[in-house]
């Protein structure tokens, strides 16, 4: 878990784009990695958070130390202090060893708590406790002192979390101190192109493909497209075009028009209006479990669901949630 590569040369190189507002969260990266405040990076999923995160760890003082990044959703509530500070040994039964948590792991350098707003309330709890003071005690064990610097990343509004009571206001408070916005790629205009080409010339290294080159009518569809999984979702476009052409000039097809709403005047008003709820509950879960990367428990405080119901209305239109997860932050 624990990032210790050697730092790269230039921790912003993974970061690419030239419109206003995209060199407006670049400078912003340049300057609160100079200190070690706490940092919250927010933005809509694909939009770079990690690479981000990492940009300020390497940017910092802390860049010889290690980089730990650890996705708050993945974390059931019953080990979150487990995962967070460890445990000594004898605990609890298999206790054999003890064993160091990310905030051990990450001594000297930066966590990175990637999803934070997908933490329970025994969570919240725990992150609270720590940011207080920078103390924390591993289960069963003595009370420790870190030196880390702590980085959240979020894809929801925590102040609108907050305001419903389904995330701790004095944990948002203590996250909420440098706050680092990125744009989103529908509002970052010729970075569409850039990004595309620079994708383009990397997979083609990647697989030791002879160059290719972006139609020009490939070009004008990108930019006329509206990206809700932002730059994760145009690296992948443009890594299965890559990988699944052998031409020197590639064409990739436009996001297909959505179909016409068909005319339900023709059934009867109780099937008509079952149909409409049920496309409209696969659409929901559709989107909710894509915000989520899968992730049921987080799903579920996101919806005001209980997590069995949700979980039940996932199995009955037949959703996979393992094709929602698994895909790293990229530029």
């Amino acid at each position: 878990m624990t990032d210790r590569e050697a730092p790269p040369n230039d921790p912003l190189t993974n970061l690419v784009g030239a419109s206003s507002a995209f060199l407006a969260s670049v400078e912003l990266i340049r300057r609160v990695a100079t200190c070690d405040a706490t940092v919250l990076i927010q933005g809509e999923t694909g939009t770079g958070k990690e690479l981000a995160a990492r940009a300020i760890h390497y940017l910092g003082s802390r860049r010889d130390a290690p980089f730990v990044p650890i996705n708050c959703g993945a974390i059931p509530e019953s080990l979150v202090e487990n995962e967070l500070f460890g445990h000594a040994r004898g605990a609890y039964t298999d206790a054999r060893e003890s064993r160091q948590g990310v905030i051990a792991q990450a001594e000297g350098g930066t966590l990175f708590l990637d999803e934070v707003e997908a933490m329970g309330p025994r969570g919240q709890v725990a992150l609270l406790r720590f940011l207080e003071d920078r103390q924390y005690r591993p289960v069963g064990g003595l009370p420790c002192g870190a030196n880390v610097r702590v980085v959240a990343s979020s894809n929801a509004d925590l102040a609108a979390l907050a305001a419903g009571g389904s995330y701790r206001q004095d944990l948002l408070f203590r996250l909420n101190i440098l706050v680092l916005a990125l744009p989103p790629l529908r509002d970052r205009g010729d970075d569409v192109t850039l990004l595309a080409e620079t994708f383009v010339r990397r997979f083609c290294r990647q697989y030791r493909k002879a160059p290719m080159a972006l139609h020009p009518d490939t070009l004008r569809n990108l930019a006329a497209q509206d990206w809700p999984g932002n730059v994760r979702e145009l690296e992948n476009l443009i890594h299965r075009a890559v990988v699944l052409s052998d031409t020197a000039v590639l064409s990739i097809d436009p996001a297909p028009e959505p179909p016409a709403p068909r005319l339900l005047t023709g059934q009867g008003f109780r099937e008509a209006k079952a149909r409409a709820i049920a496309a409209f509950e696969k659409a929901y879960l559709a989107e909710l479990l894509a915000r989520t990367r899968g992730n049921l428990s987080m799903a579920a405080r996101l919806s005001g669901k209980e997590r069995s119901r949700l979980g039940k209305l996932v199995k009955k239109h037949g959703i996979a949630r393992a094709r929602f997860s698994g895909e790293a932050e990229s530029a």
